[in-house]
């Protein structure tokens, strides 16, 4: 008797007290049709929740797989940028020896591993941006200087542009045609050119 006093006395012996009251019982055949209202806005209201939540979980795996893709994407770009310097070396090592030393098999070595990098690159979706001969563009070129030539187009290109699939790695280097200067106008065989003097 007296460890029961004791345990009313501390709380443990005591039923539990739901924290949520439970709704009273229905008297009338209205009280029982608007606490069943109450109840089925109150599972709508539950449903909606897990609905949002559930669209909210959805976009945040896709918005995660597409912050997954792209980090990918840009480590890729960034290997593949300081690669190009190598590249760009190996082509202009290639085009300063002599056509003479070709049939060398060391020579021929070299353009095999020239060409082995460009299918490694290619692979992983890096293509050559078309410069020469075709309309200067900003995205793609980057003007370094004018020459003679068509204006408005690309006469030569100084160093070779890449992208990696849709995205521009390295702008191409390029000379843009500045036209033909326009030649002094000389007067027709009708006309004369005023003299000195003459207003």
């Amino acid at each position: 008797m007296a460890d029961e006093q004791k345990k009313q006395e501390r709380g443990e012996g005591a039923p539990a007290e739901d924290p949520a009251e439970a709704p009273p019982e229905p008297q009338t055949l209205e009280d029982a049709k608007a606490l069943l209202q109450k109840e089925k806005e109150e599972a709508q209201r539950f449903l909606a929740n897990w609905q949002r939540a559930e669209a909210d979980f959805v976009n945040y795996k896709r918005r995660a797989e597409q912050e997954r893709a792209e980090t990918t994407r840009l480590a890729n770009a960034a290997l593949i940028i300081n690669v190009l310097p190598v590249l760009d070396d190996m082509e202009r090592a290639l085009a300063s020896l002599n056509i003479e030393l070709a049939g060398l098999t060391w020579f021929d070595g070299i353009r095999l591993i020239h060409r082995k990098l460009q299918l490694v690159l290619e692979s992983a979706g890096v293509t050559q941006i078309e410069a020469e001969g075709r309309p200067f563009d900003p995205r793609f070129h980057e003007a370094v200087m004018y020459g003679e030539g068509e204006e408005g187009k690309v006469v030569a290109e100084v160093q070779r542009g890449y992208k990696l699939h849709d995205r521009v790695l390295r702008p191409a280097m390029v000379v843009v045609g500045k036209g033909k200067e326009k030649e002094e106008e000389k007067p027709t065989e009708g006309e004369q050119k005023p003299e000195e003097g003459e207003s």
